[in-house]
C-alpha cells in the first residue's frame, strides 16, 4: 500500500472534534463537555462524519471510562473539566504532527496531546504533562492511550449470539525467558482482560496485542514503547440478550504510585504508544506496523548497521584466550561472518571466567587474558577486513567493579528497604554522566565498530523508590528506563557510524522505546529446536525481521534438530553465526560447504531486499504450531520480484509433505524456482503458485526446506 497520505481535519465548534487519517486508517476523538473521548475508528479511509448529519461515532455513554487518555493527579482523575487552550499541526513530506492543548479545571497541569501520522495503518501518540505549580504533583496514573474501540450492533451484522466468537486476541502469551515470541490467538471473553509485562510479570513478553473483530474483519494492533512495567487493558461489554457490545482499551504504564513526582514547573513527555487498524489479515497487520516503525521508530543513523553485517562471536562458553579468539576470528571468516564480537568475559580473569556478571562495570580487558590489551584481537579483525565488537552490560555493577563500592550512592532500594545489589540508578545524573562516559570510552579507546548491551535483570528487580524533596519516595521505574533511552539515544547519535546491537538477557527488553537507538536486538538466549523456530516466527511479527538477531551454531544449537533447519532459522532474521568445531580440531568440510552456500545466499539474494521487506507469517500461532508439527514463513520483495519461503518441522510432526500458496509473488509474473535441499530449479507462473500453490517434502522432524523464486 502507498504510504504517503497523511491529514489531521479538525472539526470545530461546541464539541470540537479532531480526525487522523493515515493510509486508510482513520481515528477519531472529540472534547465533549469538557472530557476527552474517542471517538472509534474506520480501516477503510472513512471519516467518521462522511454521512455529515449521521455521524457514526461512538457514543461516549456506552463505555464507563471513554476517555481518550487517563491521568491522576494528587489522588484526582483529570480525564474530564478540560478546556481546548490551542490546537497545532506541522506538517512535512514524512508525517504530520499534531498538539492538542488541555488546560485542567482540576488540577494546576496542561496536557498537550501528541499525535503522529506516517501514512501508515499505524500512528503515535504521547502525552506532555506540564506542572503549572510552584509544589510538585503525585501521577499516579498514567495512560497515554485509552478509550472505546467500537461499538458493535450485532443483528446488523451477524445472526451469533455467541459472544465470544465475535472477537479474537493475540499476545505473547508466555513472559519467560526462552519462550519470546510466543504469539497465539485465544477468544475474547466478554470480561476485562490485563496483559501485563515487567511489573506484575516477566519481562520477556513484548509489549504488543493483536485484537480481531471476527465478524467484520477488522483488526487492531498496539504496541507501548516502554521498557518498564506497562499493561494492555482489554473490555468487551457484551450479554447475548443484548444486542449490542461495547470494546475499549487501555495501554497503561505501571508501577507502584506514585508513577512519577511531576517538580515545580516541570513538564513530562510520557512514554509513546503505537496504535493501528487494518481490514485485514494477520500479514496486512504485521506490514504495516513494520512499515511505521522503519518510517517513525526505527530510523536513527543507520550507516552501515541498516546492511544485517553477520555477526560473529565467542563468550564465556568458550575458552577465550587470545590464541582461541584468533582461531576462532579465522573460523568464522572462512564461514563468511563480518564482524567478531567478544561477549561477556573480556573483563574477567581466565578463572573462573564463567564469573563475568561479578565484573559488570569494570569495562576494561583483564590483563591476564588479554596481556596484549584487546587491541590485539581488535588489529587482527581489522586486518582480516572483519569488524571487531564488545560486549557491555553499563546498567548493572558486579561487586568487583570500583564504582560498586566507591558510589552506592548510584545504586536504588527496593520496597523492603534494601539497595540493590546490582542495579544501577540512572536517574541520579552523576551515575547516568558515568555510564555514558564509560560508554563514548570504551567505543573510541577499543576501536569498536559495533557495541553489544545487555541488560540482565530480572523484572521484579525493576521496582526501586528513592526519597524526593516533596517528602515521599518516588517510583524510579518510569524515570530510569527512559533516561537509559535517552542515554543510548544520545550515544548513537555521536557514532553514527558504530553498530549497536541490543539484548536483555535475550529478548528481555525488546520494545519500540529501547530499540530506537539500536540497529537490531537479539530476541533470545534460546537457539535449541524446536523453539528457536517459533522464536523468529513470532518476533518477526513483533519487530521487522532486519531487526531480528538469530543465531546459527553457539548455544545449544546444536542439541537439536538438522543442520540445514538451525542455518535457515536466521536467514529470516539478522543472521549470527557461531562456531561449529572447538579450537583443537578442524571444521566438517560438509558444514562448512552449506554454511558458506547459505551465506552467500543470505549476502547475495535475500540481505539486499531484508530492510524493505515483506514478511508473511503463514502460521502465525504458536499453539497451532506446536499442534501441527510444523512452521512456515515467507519473506519477499517490496516489488514481488524475489523471496524465499521456509518450512521447519517441529518436535513429533506427523506430516512429511507441505502443501501452501506463496503470498509474496505477483501473479502477473513468471519465476524461476528452486527447492534448496534438491538444489534443483523449475518454472512456474505467480497465479499458479498463488492461487494453486506448490508441495515440498521434508524428511523429517526438526527438519526444513528453503524454497527461493526469483522473477524471470
Amino acid at each position: 500500500m502507498n504510504h504517503n497520505y497523511f491529514d489531521v481535519y479538525y472539526q470545530p465548534g461546541e464539541n470540537p472534534v479532531f480526525c487522523y487519517r493515515t493510509g486508510m486508517a482513520v481515528y477519531e476523538e472529540a472534547l465533549i463537555g469538557g472530557a476527552f473521548v474517542a471517538q472509534g475508528y474506520n480501516a477503510a479511509g472513512y471519516p467518521l462524519n462522511v454521512l455529515t448529519n449521521c455521524a457514526t461515532r461512538l457514543n461516549p455513554r456506552e463505555f464507563a471510562e471513554p476517555f481518550a487518555f487517563n491521568l491522576e493527579v494528587n489522588g484526582a482523575c483529570i480525564d474530564y473539566a478540560l478546556k481546548l487552550a490551542d490546537f497545532t499541526t506541522e506538517k512535512t513530506e514524512e508525517n504530520i504532527h499534531s498538539v492538542i492543548v488541555l488546560e485542567s479545571e482540576i488540577a494546576p497541569v496542561i496536557i498537550r496531546v501528541h499525535t503522529l501520522l506516517d501514512g501508515t495503518a499505524m500512528f503515535t501518540r504521547w502525552l506532555e504533562i506540564e506542572n503549572l505549580s510552584d509544589a510538585p504533583l503525585n501521577i499516579s496514573r498514567m495512560n497515554p492511550m485509552a478509550g472505546g474501540i467500537e461499538i458493535l450492533d450485532r443483528p446488523v451484522v451477524t445472526r451469533t449470539d455467541d459472544v465470544e466468537k465475535l472477537y479474537s486476541i493475540s499476545y505473547c502469551h508466555d513472559d519467560t525467558w526462552c519462550k519470546e515470541g510466543d504469539y497465539s490467538w485465544q477468544p475474547l471473553r466478554p470480561d476485562t482482560l490485563s496483559i501485563d509485562t515487567r511489573f506484575n510479570r516477566a519481562k520477556h513478553r513484548h509489549p504488543l496485542i493483536f485484537l480481531r473483530n471476527n465478524v467484520t474483519g477488522n483488526m487492531w494492533f498496539c504496541q507501548i514503547a516502554h521498557s518498564g512495567g506497562c499493561r494492555f487493558t482489554v473490555d468487551l461489554d457484551a450479554k447475548p440478550e443484548c444486542g449490542v457490545s461495547a470494546l475499549s482499551f487501555k495501554a497503561e504504564i505501571t508501577g507502584h504510585n506514585p508513577l512519577l513526582i511531576l517538580n515545580a514547573k516541570e513538564t513530562f513527555a510520557t512514554p509513546e504508544v503505537h496504535m493501528g487498524i487494518v481490514c485485514g489479515d494477520i500479514d496486512m497487520a504485521v506490514n504495516e506496523m513494520h512499515a511505521h516503525a522503519r518510517k517513525s521508530v526505527l530510523n536513527v543513523p543507520e550507516a552501515d548497521g541498516s546492511a544485517c553485517l553477520i555477526g560473529a562471536g565467542m563468550g564465556a562458553e568458550h575458552d577465550m584466550s587470545v590464541e582461541t579468539s584468533k582461531i576462532y576470528i579465522d573460523q568464522f571468516k572462512e564461514m563468511g561472518g563480518e564482524i567478531f564480537i567478544i561477549d561477556a568475559g573480556w573483563e574477567t580473569p581466565p578463572t573462573p571466567q564463567i564469573d563475568w556478571y561479578n565484573f559488570n562495570g569494570m569495562n576494561v580487558p583483564n590483563p591476564d587474558r588479554y596481556p596484549n590489551g584487546i587491541s590485539e584481537l581488535s588489529d587482527y579483525c581489522h586486518e582480516r577486513g572483519m569488524k571487531f565488537a564488545l560486549w557491555v552490560e553499563i546498567e548493572r555493577l558486579g561487586k568487583f567493579c570500583p564504582a560498586y563500592n566507591e558510589h552506592p550512592e548510584w545504586r536504588l532500594n527496593n520496597v523492603y528497604g534494601k539497595q540493590s545489589t546490582a542495579l544501577f540508578d540512572f536517574t541520579n545524573p552523576e551515575a547516568a554522566k558515568w555510564a555514558e562516559d564509560e560508554l563514548a570510552r570504551i567505543i573510541e579507546e577499543y576501536k569498536l565498530d559495533l557495541l553489544r548491551i545487555d541488560f540482565n535483570i530480572d523484572a521484579k528487580d525493576y521496582h526501586f523508590f528513592k526519597p524526593h524533596a516533596g517528602g515521599i519516595n518516588e517510583y524510579t521505574g518510569v524515570r530510569q528506563f527512559m533516561a537509559a533511552n535517552k542515554m543510548y539515544m544520545n550515544l548513537k547519535k555521536r557514532f553514527p557510524n558504530v553498530i549497536f546491537e541490543n539484548c536483555a538477557g535475550g529478548g528481555g527488553r525488546t520494545d519500540y522505546a529501547q530499540m530506537k537507538a539500536f540497529n537490531h536486538t537479539w530476541v533470545a538466549d534460546w537457539q535449541r529446536n524446536p523453539r528457536s523456530v517459533l522464536i523468529t516466527n513470532g518476533m518477526t511479527m513483533a519487530l521487522p525481521p532486519e531487526r531480528v538477531d538469530r543465531l546459527f551454531a553457539g548455544m545449544g544449537c546444536h542439541e537439536y534438530g538438522s543442520f540445514d533447519a538451525h542455518m535457515r532459522n536466521t536467514m529470516f532474521g539478522h543472521m549470527s553465526l557461531n562456531v561449529v568445531a572447538c579450537p583443537t580440531t578442524y571444521a566438517n568440510p560438509v558444514q562448512m560447504e552449506f554454511i558458506k552456500h547459505s551465506v552467500k545466499l543470505y549476502k547475495e539474494f535475500i540481505r539486499p531486499f531484508l530492510p524493505t521487506s515483506k514478511i508473511f507469517h503463514h502460521t502465525p500461532d504458536t499453539e497451532e504450531c506446536i499442534k501441527q508439527g510444523y512452521c512456515m514463513l515467507e519473506l519477499s520483495s517490496q516489488d514481488s520480484d524475489r523471496g524465499i519461503f521456509g518450512v521447519f518441522t517441529l518436535a513429533e510432526s506427523k506430516n512429511s509433505e507441505f502443501h501452501f500458496t506463496l503470498k509474496g509473488v505477483d501473479p502477473s509474473k513468471t519465476y524461476k524456482v528452486t527447492l534448496d535441499n534438491l538444489g534443483c530449479s523449475f518454472e512456474k507462473t505467480g497465479a499458479d503458485m498463488y492461487m494453486n500453490g506448490l508441495t515440498v517434502k521434508v524428511p523429517a522432524s526438526m527438519s526444513s526446506e528453503l524454497v527461493i523464486y526469483e522473477a524471470i
